[in-house]
């Protein structure tokens, strides 16, 4: 990320996931017209991706359930996509009917933290994605325009459990993800166990069968190397990352997980070394600084604290005088 990037191929795409992934381990209840007037927030400030919600069970996740209802109500703009995250068939249909224009599908790569976030082994998941692609693309769907489908690979680079995770395994389940005929994949570090090198050599080979443009990295910075692994996966080819206002989120079903790489931290960082995102960063600070007082807590994000190296402080009249 040294040099000046600003043409087309080297734009950076950010997705915002903070309305699903960042509030879904929020202890007190955000109202549906907070969830929505965030949403309208953030698709003013630029974003041409925003993950609005999800489609599971209100017992597995109460703070998320509300999706419906905040997809039909979002002021939807020309040019921006709202992508849903949805666990079966059911929370499809639901995600359909509520007017998602893409779903997100979610398996990791470890079979034990699949049975402890999907309750199903992986091979189960898979079964159940082939349902989800089939009724997507059935001929006649009930939708009002053509529905894009994104896989997930959790735990792509480690696990609670299980420990690092075989890359071949990654690169199987690319292979049958692409098989079943999604139009992305999404590499997820949900336990921010991932390494630089280790990114950067995952990254290519996954880039040797999937353009660019079809891959979405999702780091968290639970040991604080996610912007390090952006630029790690960056620097080999990837384009697109998943990102959350403030640094919140985390996986429920992961211990230890802290949050997902702070968004504006990340368009910042993009900022300083030239490479366009397309979003308003001084917009995106101003919605990052509403969320403590939202939440009820402090936030882990870095650039509403500090502000931006152009955010200068006034010379002291004691200084001015002495000049």
């Amino acid at each position: 990320m040294s040099a000046v990037k600003n043409n087309d191929a080297n734009r950076l795409i950010v997705q915002e996931v903070a309305p699903r992934d960042g509030l879904q381990i929020e202890p007190s209840w955000v109202s549906t017209e907070d969830k929505i007037a965030l949403i309208d927030g953030l698709s003013q400030a630029g974003f041409t991706r925003i993950e609005a919600g999800s489609f599971v069970s209100p017992k597995a996740i109460p703070a998320l359930r509300d999706g419906d209802d905040v997809f039909r109500r979002i002021a939807r703009k020309d040019g921006v996509v709202y992508v849903a995250l949805i666990p079966n068939l059911k929370g499809a249909e639901r995600a359909l009917l509520a007017g998602a224009d893409e779903l997100n599908m979610v398996m990791s790569a470890s079979q034990t933290h699949n049975r402890a976030n999907m309750r199903m082994s992986c091979e189960a998941s898979l079964a159940g994605f082939g349902d989800i692609v089939a009724l997507a693309r059935r001929p006649g769907m009930d939708v009002t325009h053509d529905v894009t489908l994104n896989a997930t690979i959790a735990t792509a680079f480690g696990c609670p459990f299980e420990g690092r995770i075989d890359e071949d395994r990654v690169l199987a389940i690319v292979d049958a993800y692409l098989r079943l005929g999604v139009d992305g994949i999404t590499l997820a570090d949900t336990t921010g166990m991932a390494n630089p090198r280790q990114v950067a050599r995952i990254v290519r080979r996954v880039l040797a069968v999937l353009p660019a443009a079809a891959l979405t990295l999702h780091f968290h910075n639970t040991r604080g190397l996610g912007l390090v692994n952006v630029v790690a996966a960056y620097e080999v080819g990837a384009r697109r990352f998943d990102a959350a206002l403030g640094g919140l989120g985390g996986c429920p079903f992961a211990p230890g997980a802290s949050g997902n790489i702070c968004t504006e931290d990340l368009v910042n960082l993009c900022d300083e070394t030239g490479i366009a995102t397309g979003i308003d960063l001084p917009q995106l600070l101003a919605l990052s600084r509403k969320l403590p007082a939202l939440l009820g807590h402090d936030v882990p994000g870095q650039l509403a604290k500090a502000g931006r190296n152009c955010d200068l402080h006034p010379i002291p009249a004691a200084l001015q005088a002495a000049a």
